[in-house]
């Protein structure tokens, strides 16, 4: 991450501590989550195949379906009382769950924690909202591009650090030093992270409820199918995930190592995202977001379809190169138009929204994927979701050009 100036300005320094942040929360949280399975069964004493698989998918479960019913009201709050406050009661609050799961002794007792860790998470949109609304205009496109980065590669890495620790330390200390990352991320942006927020002007905003925040958020028409991107891109990366493997080793037969090949499925996708995030980001800021966003929708859109009709891993692993390229331009163009057509106030709100479709798609994704490929099988979820990126293309287009009925800087109360 370069820099031109010498010395960095306040919201360069936000930008590298919450990236390290967004790092160590984003790995930490995806060391446990493809071991669940094997930490209810070697450690907490769970006994059969099929009551491992239901505790596992509601254990799985749980996480979203709070943070989908919570992330709002975060929202709301944040816009009330700052990001920064926020963020912090994340952070320290999913340090202690994190750690509290090392020592649970009954299935319930994790299932319970993961409900817990829903309710209070949000470091992400916190910091995303942060970045957002002390960052200069003309560099919002690169700042997103370099936040997403931060969340995608503690995504990759997570999975390959947790499998290389459960190997050496066992499971239980997974959730131990997952806290401890979690509660450095926050150490790190209690001392280091400045916030420009004007209490006494947001003490002056109008106080609406949640539902009534998503209804005037509502009247900006581009908000909804920006939303929708993020609900849909979540459906699509998630829907086949857990079907990868069988694919794999559909195109292969009796491929060797199966689990690195599907490990590196999985992955290509996220490295490329990475890689061009930030480029993409900067491209938004020269050409428009808006512009970024339309191509990386028709993109993705495209290389989902081709994977239905691979022959082998290698096409496979191409396509998906080339998708996550394409995907690394949806979030961060998706987080800089939720920040310009936003009304001013409820940033943090609308950024709390997007946040709950997120939960959204991971729920949907993962419970939908597996009912409907026992219908259509994962070529045509591969079909079915780059159709519908293609059809959401076409909204976000119509409404992006539309005149908001709301005026976007002076709300009436």
């Amino acid at each position: 991450m370069r820099f031109s100036k010498s010395k960095l300005e306040s919201w360069q320094i936000n930008l590298m501590v919450l990236w390290f942040g967004q790092f160590l929360v984003n790995a930490g949280t995806t060391m446990i989550v493809p071991f669940i399975a094997l930490y209810l069964s070697q450690d907490i004493g769970v006994q059969g195949e099929h009551q491992i698989a239901i505790w596992s998918g509601v254990i799985f479960a749980a996480n979203f379906v709070t943070s989908f019913i919570f992330q709002p009201l975060w929202g709301k709050l944040s816009d009330q009382y700052g990001r920064k406050v926020m963020l912090l009661r994340s952070g320290f609050g999913m340090a202690i769950v994190f750690t509290a799961m090392g020592f649970a002794t009954q299935a319930w007792h994790l299932l319970v924690l993961r409900l817990i860790n829903g309710t209070i998470s949000g470091f992400n949109p916190a910091s995303t909202s942060l970045i957002s609304s002390n960052t200069p205009k003309e560099k919002m496109g690169f700042a997103m591009g370099i936040s997403q980065s931060g969340t995608v590669a503690g995504s990759i890495l997570g999975p390959l650090i947790g499998g290389i620790m459960a190997d050496t330390v066992g499971f239980r200390y997974i959730f131990y030093i997952t806290g401890a990352c979690i509660f450095m991320a926050s150490l790190l942006a209690l001392f280091l992270v400045r916030e420009k927020f004007d209490r006494s002007a947001a003490a002056q905003m109008p106080k609406v409820s949640v539902l009534s925040g998503l209804r005037e958020l509502s009247l900006t028409p581009q908000l909804p199918a920006l939303f929708t991107v993020t609900l849909l891109l979540q459906f699509a990366m998630i829907s086949p995930m857990t079907l990868l493997p069988l694919y794999v080793q559909k195109l292969q037969g009796s491929i060797e190592n199966l689990a690195f090949w599907s490990g590196l499925v999985s992955a290509v996708t996220g490295l490329s995202n990475m890689l061009m995030a930030p480029i993409l980001g900067k491209v938004s800021d020269k050409y428009g977001a808006h512009r970024v966003l339309t191509f990386s929708l028709i993109g993705a859109g495209l290389m989902l379809i081709p994977q239905a009709f691979v022959q082998n891993v290698g096409q496979l692993i191409a396509v998906r190169f080339l998708m996550g390229l394409c995907m690394g331009g949806l979030l961060p163009s998706v987080n800089s138009l939720i920040r310009y057509y936003t009304p001013d106030g409820m940033e943090s709100r609308a950024f709390g929204f997007n946040s709950s479709t997120t939960a959204l798609g991971n729920m949907t994704g993962s419970v939908m994927g597996g009912v409907l490929a026992g219908f259509i099988g994962i070529e045509g979820l591969f079909i079915m979701s780059g159709i519908m990126l293609l059809l959401n293309m076409l909204w976000v287009r119509t409404k992006l050009y539309t005149r908001p009925t709301a005026d976007k800087h002076h709300r009436s109360a």
